[in-house]
């Protein structure tokens, strides 16, 4: 039976570590989930949570055994934090949000109230590990007037695309526009602006941007990354009326996108099509079977005149 739940842990672990070693990160969703599951089992093997609170010669004997094959990164002192997260936080839901570094820091806090205020300060505000240090070590959760009886943890705040977008998307151009890469180039060429015009939260992530389903390559014309909404947005630009294909191949790209890019806690990657009609430009949003047109213009750069 004990072998069984070791098992189960090095399966993780080596899953773990496969993720870590494709992505080059240090923590991330995947991590915090992958800990908090190895503190269950730690805790279920130890025979529940009451039997827990006591330390006892499982971890030490599994911590001797995966340091050796892992290295120190399983020893005695992270085996019982894996398990301490999760006897501080049975339900993992939004607390996978928060990176590891921070989660060592609130663990120890004995009051449920004060952990999960800290909590909802990093879901909040995105707090680094030197910001979150700051708050706890000046008491920010004593200062309180009004502490609530009973603080939950909260859910991350939904966005939606188009919140705090123009309507129309002023694109600026500095010559006429006659191909597809002509747009494109204008658009990289005033990309604070035309982040401003999107909304909030868009980051440039690249354009032409290779992905591969295994048989063929694809280039996406421009992928940015909207940290608000917490997902990738695929741009495709296409100087003619909206055909049904482009929605079924941007679909494509999305779902390439989900598959081989998307970490655990991103949300559903969204798609852009700016197409144009008549003598304007159109931006399709491509969000599940939903599709959201909003206009662009194009408005020509006025040369700056030396006096």
């Amino acid at each position: 039976m004990e072998e069984n739940y070791y098992q189960e842990i090095e399966h993780l672990i080596k899953k773990s570590e496969i993720n870590k070693r494709v992505r080059k990160l240090e923590e991330n969703n995947d991590t915090v989930t992958t800990y908090w599951h190895i503190g269950k089992l730690i805790v279920e093997a130890q025979g529940g949570e009451s039997r827990a609170k006591y330390g006892n010669e499982l971890i030490k004997k599994w911590s001797e055994k995966l340091t050796k094959e892992y290295g120190k990164g399983y020893d005695y002192t992270n085996l019982s934090r894996f398990r301490k997260f999760y006897l501080s936080f049975p339900i993992l839901g939004p607390v996978a949000q928060v990176s590891w570094t921070n989660i060592i820091k609130i663990i120890p806090i004995k009051s449920e109230n004060e952990k999960n205020y800290y909590i909802n300060l990093c879901i909040k505000n995105n707090l680094s590990k030197r910001e979150l240090i700051k708050e706890i070590k000046s008491n920010s959760y004593e200062r309180l007037i009004d502490k609530p009886e009973k603080i939950d943890i909260i859910s991350p705040q939904k966005h939606s695309i188009t919140a705090n977008m123009k309507n129309p998307i002023i694109i600026e151009v500095d010559k006429e526009i006659t191909s597809e890469q002509d747009l494109e180039l204008s658009i990289l060429a005033n990309l604070d602006l035309f982040f401003k015009q999107l909304g909030e939260g868009f980051l440039y992530a690249g354009h032409q941007y290779k992905l591969s389903d295994g048989n063929k390559n694809y280039y996406i014309d421009i992928l940015l990354f909207n940290f608000k909404t917490n997902s990738f947005v695929v741009v495709e630009l296409k100087l003619r009326p909206l055909k049904k294909e482009d929605k079924a191949q941007m679909e494509y790209y999305i779902k390439l996108m989900d598959e081989n890019l998307k970490l655990p806690h991103h949300n559903k990657t969204i798609g852009i099509i700016i197409t144009k009609e008549s003598d304007k430009l159109i931006a399709n949003f491509i969000k599940s079977e939903e599709i959201i047109p909003l206009t662009y213009k194009l408005e020509q750069i006025k040369e700056t005149i030396n006096e």
